[in-house]
């Protein structure tokens, strides 16, 4: 697989960088989201439950006068003119909205509010109610039906009027639904709310918007469904005008009536589509912003390597039309030298060119151990790889080192071809290294072993090839350099810091 170019790699770091951030924002923004959700529910949760005691605050006051009418002397003993006085002050706090009506067990109007002529009063439409009155003799709350003095939706509190005992009569009181309206108006906290009040049946006699267009409707499936399972929940709805909400209701316990509210669901979904919309434009800009500077950083380092890179091209042709100067000088120089002389010459020449080669390789950044070890050794292994054997951890080694190394390793191994372990055919050579550590510096060693050459016996002087060796390791490593001459085989120790700026 090819490796990848330096603007994409760039481009790659920058949007590995950049667009996990700009999920972490979106990640926060929809976190905020879900909590807002959950205060939105419960904040509509509360406001339904302040309405529901709203509403059962009024709805005892009025059922509480209304006993109290169901108490006077004139009502329980059928003194109907005198109780249409006393009526008239109940009613005067309603002005002419609310109507008051008597019954009888059959449902024949006996007292009406609204006329004093009873002889042409219908019966009582909601005559069910009334029997329920006269059997359990304890107040009732009527569902939304059609009253039969106003012929308009109505809801009534229907109270018991005792004489000894006994139920004789049934007081209705049927409210404005301008009271109902009233409740929810000021209880509605802004326009965008839907609340509604449904009777026992889940019909709709007072709501906000549209209470005209929607009096004695039905709740809609998914919230008439809820209420009919519970007395309180908060779920996800859809309003009479098709909006979805998150929706709460919660049903009294004195009417048995359910008051619902609901605020729409795009009150916090838009909120959360422009925080992300911005949230992604934001991150985008950054994005394209980290790119534009990636690629123009990469445009400056590719032009930098451009010209690293004709640099170096441009010194490896110098050092070579150098070193190819050098050679022809030699060959002249050495032209009356011995043929041994002049090869061990064009040898150390050759292992300085071989570690040119190298660091031009690696464009002067310099090397490993391992590589360099094999190209200066790899004549000796064409012919049996399995007479040297090498092992040690990798090294990076700076420029200079490695110039070193590999003549000091030039002459080792040419040692060893002309009177060593490599000079026969049984001979072997093992080379080991490894880097500690001296003085807070790390210290390379390096131990060439032979075994199997010819029988060892020290030099009476030293050649030129042992004092490059010593030398070379002392002076332009800063380290030192040993030779044993053992009966098994001869043996080299080389250590030098890696200190590259020594």
């Amino acid at each position: 697989m090819p490796k990848p170019s330096l603007p994409v790699r760039l481009a790659l770091l920058v949007a590995g960088t950049t667009l996990p951030l700009i999920l972490f924002a979106a990640g926060i923004v929809f976190s905020n989201y879900q909590q807002e959700r959950r205060n939105a529910s419960q904040r509509v949760l509360e406001t339904v439950r302040s309405i529901r005691l709203v509403l059962d605050a009024e709805m005892q006051r009025m059922t509480g006068a209304l006993q109290v009418l169901a108490l006077t002397d004139p009502l329980r003993n059928g003194d109907f003119a005198a109780f249409r006085r006393i009526a008239r002050g109940f009613l005067d706090q309603y002005r002419d909205g609310g109507v008051v009506l008597v019954a009888d067990r059959e449902g024949r109007q006996l007292f009406s509010s609204v006329t004093p002529d009873i002889k042409n009063l219908p019966l009582r439409n909601n005559r069910a109610i009334i029997e329920r009155v006269f059997a359990t003799k304890r107040m009732q709350y009527s569902n939304l039906f059609v009253g039969a003095v106003k012929q308009q939706p109505i809801v009534t509190v229907e109270v018991p009027v005792f004489r000894e005992g006994e139920v004789v009569y049934d007081i209705s009181f049927s409210p404005p639904v301008e009271i109902f309206q009233g409740i929810i108006n000021k209880q509605r906290p802004s326009e965008d709310w839907t609340i509604s009040i449904f009777d026992g049946e889940g019909i709709s006699f007072a709501r906000a918007p549209n209470p005209q267009e929607t009096m004695g409707k039905r709740a809609t499936p998914s919230l008439y469904s809820e209420m009919l399972k519970s007395n309180e929940a908060t779920l996800q709805a859809v309003s009479m005008e098709g909006v979805p909400l998150i929706t709460s209701f919660a049903r009294s316990s004195v009417t048995g009536w359910t008051v619902a509210a609901g605020i729409p669901e795009d009150s916090l979904v838009g909120p959360l589509w422009r925080k992300l919309a911005i949230t992604s434009a934001i991150g985008g800009i950054l994005l394209l912003t980290g790119l534009a500077f990636a690629v123009r950083m990469a445009t400056t380092i590719a032009r930098g390597e451009m010209l690293h890179g004709l640099l170096v091209e441009e010194l490896n042709h110098r050092v070579k039309n150098t070193l190819a100067i050098l050679q022809s000088i030699a060959v002249q120089t050495f032209r009356s030298a011995s043929r041994s002389e002049r090869e061990k010459f064009e040898g150390r020449l050759g292992a300085l060119a071989e570690a040119h080669n190298l660091l031009s390789t690696e464009k002067w950044q310099g090397s490993e151990l391992n590589d360099l070890v094999g190209r200066v050794l790899q004549p000796y292994l064409l012919n049996n790889p399995e007479r040297i054997k090498m092992s040690g951890p990798h090294v990076p080694l700076s420029p200079r080192i490695a110039v070193v190394l590999s003549m000091i390793l030039h002459e080792i191994a040419t040692n060893a071809a002309k009177y060593g372990a490599l000079s026969n055919d049984g001979g072997t050579v093992t080379l080991d290294w490894e880097v500690t550590t001296e003085n807070a510096e790390p210290q390379l060693r390096l131990i060439w072993t032979e075994t199997g050459g010819p029988p060892v016996t020290a030099p009476v002087q030293r050649g030129f090839g042992s004092r490059l060796i010593e030398r070379s390791a002392r002076d332009q490593l800063g380290g030192e350099a040993t030779v044993d001459f053992l009966p098994r085989g001869v043996v080299y120790t080389v250590s030098c810091s890696l200190d590259g700026e020594r």
